[in-house]
Parts: structure tokens; C-alpha cells; sequence
């Protein structure tokens, strides 16, 4: 399994919760984590420039997904799902298609549609917005819950 995440941790108590339930998955399978780096966005960034900010974060995540692998972008416009669907995708896509199942989160302007359109699946936990770095926590609690 993999996850791809825009930009750093910069807050200590959200490093140690993604530590935290990074070793917890690690227990039972590996995980690979993998930060891109967060492209800077200009205070009253135009609509253009939030787009050329999105395309280019968009292919540093590409420079780390494979032909084969599963890729599934969280995104609030995706599809909810609970721990259930969560621990179905796992098992199927892993375990029965034999692929590598990607996670992929962006940046604080979201994720570029080349990102969007290389994904099967979209997902989103909430109609609200989190910042990226729960986003992150909260995925890979999901992720530990759904491997027990």
C-alpha cells in the first residue's frame, strides 16, 4: 500500500498520531509514504495561477504512481464510504487483483484533474473540508481500523 500526500507535517501532534497509525498498519502489511513537495501559492493567486499551482503538484504525485497500481483520490467531491467499504477496497484490490492500492491526497487547493482522471475511485469521508494534514491522520486510522 502506498500514500502520496502533498507538503509536510509541520504540526508535532499530528506527526505523532500519522506515526503512530503508520506503525500500526506497517504490523500487518507495508506501507510506503511518500511527500511531495507543496508547490507555493501567491497570496490572491488567480484562478490560472491555483491551476498551474494544482498541474504542477499534480505531477509530482504522477512521478510516483505506476501503470498497475490502483489509485484512489480522496476529494470531497468523491464518493463517502465508511470503514466497511474501506476494508472491501483493501481486500479486493490488494489481495484478489494483486495490484498496489495508492492513496493520494493534495495539496490545500486540491488535486489536479490529471491526478483525478489516473484514479479509479474517488473518495471523501466528509462533505467538510479538513485540512490536509488530519486528512492524512484520519486515513490512516481508517487504514489500521480496516487491516485488524
Amino acid at each position: 500500500m502506498k500514500l502520496i500526500c502533498v507538503g509536510k507535517i509541520r504540526e508535532p501532534y499530528l506527526r505523532e498520531g500519522i506515526a503512530y497509525y503508520e506503525k500500526q498498519i506497517r504490523k500487518r502489511e507495508s506501507l510506503e509514504t511518500i511527500q511531495v513537495q507543496d508547490e507555493m501559492t501567491p497570496q490572491g493567486a488567480s484562478e490560472k495561477e491555483q491551476e498551474r499551482v494544482k498541474a504542477v503538484e499534480g505531477r509530482r504525485i504522477l512521478s510516483h504512481i505506476r501503470e498497475k497500481d490502483y489509485v484512489v483520490a480522496l476529494c470531497i467531491e468523491g464518493v463517502q464510504t465508511d470503514l466497511d467499504d474501506i476494508r472491501r477496497l483493501c481486500h479486493t484490490v490488494q489481495r484478489e487483483r494483486k495490484q498496489e492500492l495508492v492513496f493520494v491526497i493534495g495539496g490545500s487547493l486540491g488535486l489536479d484533474a490529471a491526478v483525478l482522471k489516473r484514479s479509479q475511485m474517488r473518495m471523501s469521508f466528509s462533505a467538510m473540508t479538513f485540512p490536509h494534514p488530519l486528512m492524512r491522520m484520519l486515513l490512516l486510522e481508517q487504514l489500521a481500523r480496516a487491516n485488524r
